[in-house]
C-alpha cells in the first residue's frame, strides 16, 4: 500500500464531494483549522509551563545549597 496515484485522487475527492456535499467541505476543512490551531496553542502554552516549572525547580535547588552553605558558616 503506497501513495494514492492521480486518478485515486481523484476518485477519493469525488467521493468526499457526494458525501459531504459542496457547501459543507470549506466548513469541514474550517473545524479543521481551528483544530490544528488549538492543537499548537496548547502544546505551546504547555511547553512554557514546563520551563516556569523547570526555573522554578531550579530556583529552590540553588535556595538549598545557599541555606546549606549559610548553615555550614555559621557552625565554624
Amino acid at each position: 500500500m503506497g501513495v494514492p496515484s492521480g486518478m485515486e485522487l481523484i476518485i477519493i475527492a469525488l467521493v468526499v464531494l457526494l458525501l459531504f456535499g459542496g457547501k459543507k467541505i470549506p466548513e469541514l476543512a474550517k473545524g479543521l483549522g481551528n483544530g490544528i490551531k488549538n492543537f499548537k496553542k496548547a502544546i505551546k502554552e504547555d511547553d512554557v509551563e514546563e520551563k516556569k516549572d523547570d526555573a522554578e525547580i531550579i530556583e529552590a535547588k540553588e535556595d538549598t545549597a545557599t541555606a546549606v552553605k549559610s548553615e555550614e558558616s555559621q557552625k565554624s
